[in-house]
């Protein structure tokens, strides 16, 4: 009852190959699937509650919200750090890029972007490329903008002749061989090979 027979289970079966007979058919190459692709990983953003005090210093290298409190200072070199409606921070900023919307203390240095929504804080000095400032925020310090390193440019290389190749000698200018040129006649109508006009 519970067990099946093999003779009600369905077999799979091979269509003999027509025409000839005896030679087996040529296998069937399908294409390959395209290779897949891992999605991203989605981005992490750690998140520090309104009840956390933070004192020293905090490195990450992922995204960090604060709603909480820290001192000490603050190192995010390739991420984004955001300042919630609650955090305060009383410490020297270093980010990627720095979203003030609560109350901060220090100076703030952001490769790429500084903005201090409404309603924030600020007393300390930025640095960064772009800086936003919206109306309704508090801000006391000084600003400088700097120009982001330029991405070097790698150079196309150029064609390289076969080593075997010899090089063609550089043509001689017009008028015989290339000389150093002669210094200048010295007084009394002597040149510099000791020979004189006389």
């Amino acid at each position: 009852m519970w067990k099946r027979r093999k003779e009600d289970m369905p077999s799979e079966q091979i269509p003999e190959p027509t025409g000839r007979t005896g030679v087996a058919p040529a296998p069937v190459s399908e294409p390959a699937p395209p290779p897949r692709v891992a999605p991203a990983p989605p981005k992490v953003e750690a998140r520090i509650g309104p009840s956390v005090l933070v004192k020293g210093q905090i490195f990450a290298q992922e995204d960090l919200w604060l709603d909480g409190e820290i001192e000490g200072s603050i190192e995010l070199p390739e991420n984004r750090f955001v300042i919630g409606k609650t955090g305060k921070v009383h410490a020297d900023i270093k980010a990627r890029e720095v979203d003030v919307l609560g109350s901060v203390r220090g100076d703030i240095q952001a490769r790429e972007k500084i903005t201090i929504r409404k309603d924030a804080n600020l007393v300390g000095n930025l640095k960064s490329a772009t800086i936003s400032i919206e109306d309704g925020a508090f801000f006391k310090g000084s600003i400088d903008i700097v120009r982001p390193a330029p991405a070097p440019v790698p150079k196309p290389a150029a064609p390289q002749p076969p080593a075997a190749a010899p090089q063609p000698a550089a043509p001689a200018p017009q008028g015989g061989p290339s000389r150093p040129a002669s210094p200048p006649q010295q007084a009394g109508g002597a040149t510099a090979s000791g020979k004189s006009s006389g």
